[in-house]
């Protein structure tokens, strides 16, 4: 049977990186394509840390692009060289430095970015590919035929049609949650993020960040910069710019002795933290809302006429050492576009004619390592001692091994034993079997 007539053949709401993707995908082959953009321009409410893992944009682009994107013209950042993982105590920190040339290689590689200029140059690929769109508008409602069908939206007063929606809208996302039956998230499962940027020229960031020219640094806090809350920091260096944040969930951080603002203000002095911006201005502050549940938070992504893709699939992994989210919407955006085409192609946009997007999902690295560490979520969420204790006991451990003041030193093992047992040998040993178990 075949298809009615309608305005747009795919209509993207969301110009972040699984819309766009979507869009520039969808466009390539050769569907009509409109982009509805809430922001006044994309990237205006994104405030990411923010970093990008390459492999799935290079995917796309080795598929559709024919040549026509030059990979160092893309307004990357920094390349990650470095990347860095700290435990803080209100009076120590401890960071681990990892570098490795397999971090810079061709199709492993990532970068940090700042979202405003990421995101309109996305916007610009895919104007040049065709697509129509309109910014500064948000979409309302899905329309919806007598079956429940999704037929198209509603932006203002304007009702404007197409085969196929996919909603890409970013976190909390009311479409799905309205329209398409996504559950409300729980307060365990979701974060509240603060982020701030701060400008510096590129040589002092080099040297303040230990990288060598043109190289960046991805740095991951736990412990006293939350306040001991589950939750963590986050820096990046940035060209001319270092990005520094923290994210808590906002279960825990209802309990805790200060707000996420405050914590901030002690995170920025904090002795690991201050000599990196020191003398730096802040040109921006922002706040967001981060999914924090893993596979458990991903809503039914195929519906009658819709997909739904990237953060509004609640599509993000924070392991502690990692934080990933743009490369999974990146792959996410692409496959519920080359769904939507070929669903269009087959006359058939029902959710057994889309179900091709969950085949692909499925198959792909996105929900395969969503599952991989599936139980992450919960056991950070349980584990109290790694934001409390354990940054402390590490700063004792190092205290019992640097520091000299003239009284006869035992040895190392002497020293180290009792700091440990104080915090019970056996339980240390559970939280971290239990903690490698679930990674």
């Amino acid at each position: 049977m075949a298809l009615e007539e309608r305005d747009f053949d795919v209509i993207v709401v969301g110009c972040g990186c699984a819309g766009a993707i979507a869009a520039y995908v969808a466009a390539k082959k050769g569907k009509s394509v409109l982009v509805v953009e809430r922001g006044e321009y994309a990237g205006a409410k994104n405030m990411t840390g923010g970093r990008i893992y390459a492999h799935s944009l290079r995917a796309v682009f080795d598929e559709y692009a024919d040549g026509e994107v030059d990979w160092d013209e893309i307004p990357f950042e920094r390349k990650i060289t470095h990347e860095r993982i700290a435990m803080m105590d209100p009076a120590s920190n401890m960071t681990i430095d990892y570098t490795s040339e397999n971090l810079g290689e061709a199709g492993q590689e990532s970068y940090s970015v700042l979202r405003g200029e990421f995101d309109q140059w996305l916007m610009g690929l895919v104007e040049e590919g065709g697509c129509e769109i309109i910014p500064g508008i948000a979409v309302e409602a899905l329309l919806k035929d007598e079956g429940g069908c999704v037929t198209g939206i509603r932006a203002g007063e304007d009702e404007i049609t197409a085969h196929v929606v996919i909603v890409a809208e970013g976190q909390n996302s009311l479409l799905a949650e309205r329209f398409l039956g996504a559950p409300r998230p729980k307060a365990n499962q979701m974060a509240v993020g603060i982020k701030e940027v701060f400008e510096l020229d590129e040589k002092t960031i080099e040297d303040r960040f230990l990288t060598p020219e043109g190289e960046g640094a991805a740095m991951l806090f736990v412990g006293d910069c939350t306040h001991g809350v589950v939750g963590g920091g986050f820096m990046y260096a940035n060209k001319t710019s270092v990005s520094l944040g923290l994210v808590s969930t906002i279960s825990e951080m209802e309990k805790a002795d200060t707000t996420i603002y405050q914590a901030m203000e002690d995170f920025k002095n904090h002795p690991a933290v201050a000599p990196i911006i020191r003398g730096a201005e802040m040109v921006e502050h922002s706040g967001h809302m981060v999914s924090e549940g893993g596979a458990n938070m991903v809503p039914e992504l195929v519906h009658d006429g819709a997909l739904i893709a990237g953060d509004a699939a609640m599509l993000c992994m924070n392991l502690g050492y990692m934080v990933r989210g743009m490369d999974l919407a990146v792959a996410s955006g692409r496959f519920a576009a080359e769904a939507a085409c070929e669903a269009i192609d087959a006359e058939n946009v029902s959710r057994a004619g889309l179900a091709g997007y969950k085949t692909r999902m499925d198959g792909s690295f996105v929900m395969k390592d969503l599952r991989t560490f599936a139980k992450w979520p919960h056991t950070m969420e349980t584990w109290e001692r790694m934001f409390t204790d354990y940054p402390k006991m590490v700063g004792e451990i190092f205290d019992s091994m640097f520091v000299v003041d003239g009284t006869p030193q035992q040895p190392l093992r002497k020293r180290i034993m009792p700091i440990v047992k104080q915090r019970g040998l056996f339980k240390l040993a559970k939280e971290v079997k239990g903690a490698l178990s679930a990674l």
